[in-house]
């Protein structure tokens, strides 16, 4: 695939899968034997399955929008600079919904093979996200 397709397939996997909903395009989109390095979700595993059950925990909990701020195409490697958005509508972590908005910063790094996204590296603001929803304190202002 050029680098302008592994772009789009990458685009496609924020807009359809996460601000969507459309799991089952994960089927399209991710190689059968995908691997999900995530330091915070890393009991869900990897493969399709287990990040079908990822993305539902959050879609369930928030409101969730993924807006794509930049994104670098490199060989076979797409890098993501994103900003989640979302309303604290539904259980997390077992804590109540608390109707407050959170937002958080990340970078993903994709790695596509064969036309699918094969391995996907993740890191976000995920303290900011705790601090936001008052599971942890913040910073005094």
């Amino acid at each position: 695939m050029s680098a302008e397709e592994n772009g789009t397939l990458v685009r496609r996997f924020i807009d359809e899968i996460f601000n969507q909903g459309k799991l089952e395009v994960a089927e399209e989109i991710l190689a059968r034997d995908y691997v999900h390095h995530d330091p915070t979700t890393s009991e869900f595993g990897s493969g399709i399955e287990g990040f079908k059950q990822m993305v539902s925990l959050y879609r369930q909990a928030f409101d969730l929008q993924i807006v794509l701020e930049d994104q670098i195409v490199s060989g076979d490697k797409v890098v993501d600079r994103w900003t989640g958005h979302g309303t604290h509508k539904g259980a997390f972590m077992g804590m109540a919904p608390t109707g407050k908005s959170i937002s958080s910063t990340g970078i993903s790094i994709h790695r596509i093979a064969s036309g699918k996204i094969a391995e996907t590296w993740n890191n976000y603001d995920a303290l900011g996200i705790f601090q936001q929803l008052g599971i942890v304190p913040g910073q005094k202002q």
